[in-house]
């Protein structure tokens, strides 16, 4: 066995044998590895079925669930302003009526002759809830006449002013009236300038009570 026997040389047949010898040690090694690694997969593989869990993924280790996180609790409804808004404080009885306390109005015919000399009123009235003292003097009340362009054709105080002292308390939702006679002609404040007729048309009156100033009133001279 170990002398070989043949025609070739010695060498080739020793070659033979350990390339032979070479391969049946592989196969063995092969064989005896798979067997090892199939044993230790079954082992692995029975304790990572009853033991592991699954693993969480990357994403739920990264962001936390919407159950674990501590939401804060929605602010309060504004409330609206007029929920929030304080009403506004009344005047104090027998404090002065102020302008927007009063209504001021001119009252006077539709329609008055050309020349003529009509009456006017200039009525003011309370319209707050409680009394309150305005003053009314003569020198503070006036009557002006313009013509539709707003040109100023007469005022009540141009040249017969008056003057007086009333100061007076106005009950919640008293009128008061003050008539104002007009002579027929236009003025100016200076009452230098010639007086004259003023020609047939519309017009407008507007009343003023110290720094109370009324709407305006149409008036027509026919």
């Amino acid at each position: 066995m170990w002398h070989p026997v043949g025609e070739l040389p010695a060498r080739v047949y020793w070659r033979r044998r350990a390339v032979v010898l070479i391969v049946l040690l592989a196969v063995l090694g092969g064989g005896g590895w798979l067997g090892f690694t199939l044993l230790a997969n079954r082992d692995g593989g029975d304790a990572t079925a009853s033991d592991a869990t699954v693993p969480e993924p990357a994403l739920e280790r990264v962001v936390p669930s919407l159950s674990a996180v501590a939401t804060p609790d929605p602010p309060p409804v504004a409330e609206t302003a007029a929920e929030t808004a304080a009403p506004a404080p009344a005047p104090p009885a027998g404090g002065p009526c102020t302008d927007d306390l009063l209504a001021l109005e001119v009252r006077a015919p539709a329609t008055v002759a050309v020349g003529s000399k009509p009456t006017f009123e200039l009525a003011v009235a309370n319209v707050s809830a409680v009394p309150c003292v305005r003053a009314l003097d003569k020198g503070l009340q006036e009557i002006l006449l313009l013509d539709p362009a707003g040109n100023r054709v007469w005022g009540s105080n141009d040249c017969f002013p008056e003057a007086s002292s009333d100061l007076r308390t106005l009950a919640p939702g008293e009128v008061v009236s003050m008539p104002l006679v007009w002579g027929g002609l236009t003025s100016e404040p200076t009452c230098t300038a010639p007086r004259t007729t003023p020609a047939p048309g519309t017009y407008l009156l507007r009343g003023r009570l110290d720094t109370k100033v009324s709407a305006d009133a149409t008036i027509t001279l026919g």
